[in-house]
């Protein structure tokens, strides 16, 4: 009783942040219906969908509130149907957290074993959620020592990998987007001169398409579950990135978009400059989400 009153203590900060998202400190627009709904009102819209895409900012507090929020009322709306993935985690360390879910492992195992991010206080009361109504949480992530190989040596450097290491990534050969998000990926970059070459967009591509498929191998084998996938924002915004990989994999997955910003403009935003980015959009005041 003693030690469960101790875990009750250190878990209440969490669980109380996650909770504390007041709606003064948000606003969420519908760029279908153009106008300013609800968490509810996404909630009631999932009846239609399988996998909700949650573009967030990293350090945004206010928005992992959000998260938790929508998570929540997922696993009420569907009790044990409910699902989370996530990019925080990298797809070989779904076994220390499937232990830590059964609480075979404890959490200072998870953190370092499954190298959970520095900030995982912020996803923590979604992964708490999900032990406690015994939930999957699917660790999405590409490995980063991949990445990192292919930033350095190409896509076609992972052909070398053993067949078990494969098994951590989406099937080879990785499609690499062309197009908008080719475009949009060299805009944010600073241009083609601040690349150092394509390796890096072929790191991005490994990315989404991993992700995808993690999520894809979920729903074809979990009929009826809702997922809520947490990613940043450029993996989901327009639906590129990982969601049109999503329909490479699952054609048949409905899938909601919700994209997250620190509005500098909270009090006054211009809506128009978001309606192509998600169904949702979903702005934060900025003295509050960063912490």
């Amino acid at each position: 009783m003693k030690s469960l009153l101790i875990l009750l203590l250190i878990a209440l900060p969490s669980i109380v942040l996650g909770q504390g998202a007041s709606p003064s400190h948000y606003k969420i627009y519908s760029t279908t219906e153009q106008k300013l709904v609800t968490i509810t009102d996404i909630i009631q819209q999932t009846d239609k969908i399988d996998v909700l895409f949650f573009g967030e900012e990293h350090n945004d507090s206010t928005a992992h509130s959000l998260e938790y929020a929508i998570f929540k009322g997922l696993t009420e709306k569907y009790p044990g149907r409910t699902a989370l993935s996530m990019e925080m985690f990298q797809t070989d360390c779904q076994l220390m957290l499937n232990e830590y879910l059964n609480d075979f492992i404890r959490e200072k195992n998870l953190l370092t074993d499954a190298r959970a991010w520095p900030n995982y206080k912020d996803y923590r009361p979604l992964v708490e959620l999900a032990k406690v109504n015994h939930l999957p949480v699917v660790a999405a992530n590409a490995p980063s020592r991949y990445t990192n190989m292919v930033t350095r040596n190409g896509l076609g450097s992972l052909e070398q990998l053993s067949k078990q290491a494969k098994g951590y990534l989406a099937p080879l050969p990785i499609d690499t987007a062309t197009g908008a998000y080719y475009d949009k990926f060299i805009k944010i970059m600073g241009g083609h001169e601040a690349m150092a070459g394509i390796q890096i967009y072929q790191s991005q591509n490994l990315w989404d398409a991993t992700m995808a498929w993690s999520i894809a191998q979920f729903f074809k084998t979990h009929s009826g579950f809702k997922i809520l996938q947490l990613n940043g924002g450029f993996h989901s915004e327009e639906r590129l990135g990982a969601v049109a990989q999503l329909k490479k994999y699952a054609p048949k997955a409905r899938i909601l978009t919700i994209a997250s910003y620190s509005g500098e403009n909270f009090d006054n935003p211009d809506w128009t400059k978001f309606k192509s980015l998600a169904d949702y959009v979903i702005l934060t005041d900025t003295k509050l989400s960063k912490e």
